[in-house]
């Protein structure tokens, strides 16, 4: 009885080792309507797959989610850096246009 049952796990080990080294991919859609008006659609994918075989196939969103990855949070972090600078930047020469135009029309006789 002991060897059927590690002879079962060798097996199961060897499909999914072979799930993630392929990768499966499940899809489907669930729509949702009465009288031929469609209410909702829901779209379902799922992949099952290695994290090296996510990544060939360019599934890598997982390190680009700050919420998942402190190196995107940080390139998150400095592109609102950046960003905030830019905005700061760009609002002081607006207003100095704004004084430099004032001072232009008090200066003006009429």
């Amino acid at each position: 009885m002991a060897m059927e049952h590690s002879m079962q796990s060798s097996t199961i080990v060897d499909v999914l080792e072979k799930v993630l080294d392929k990768g499966v991919v499940i899809a489907g859609d669930i729509t949702v309507g009465i009288a031929d008006v469609e209410l909702l659609t829901i779209k379902i994918r799922l992949i099952v797959a290695s994290v090296d075989k996510a990544k060939e196939i360019g599934m890598d969103w997982w390190e680009n989610d700050p919420y998942l990855s402190s190196k995107a949070a940080d390139n998150s972090t400095r592109a609102l850096q950046a960003e905030n600078k830019q905005l700061q930047e760009r609002l002081e020469s607006l207003e100095k246009k704004l004084d430099e135009n004032r001072l232009k029309s008090t200066n003006q006789p009429t």
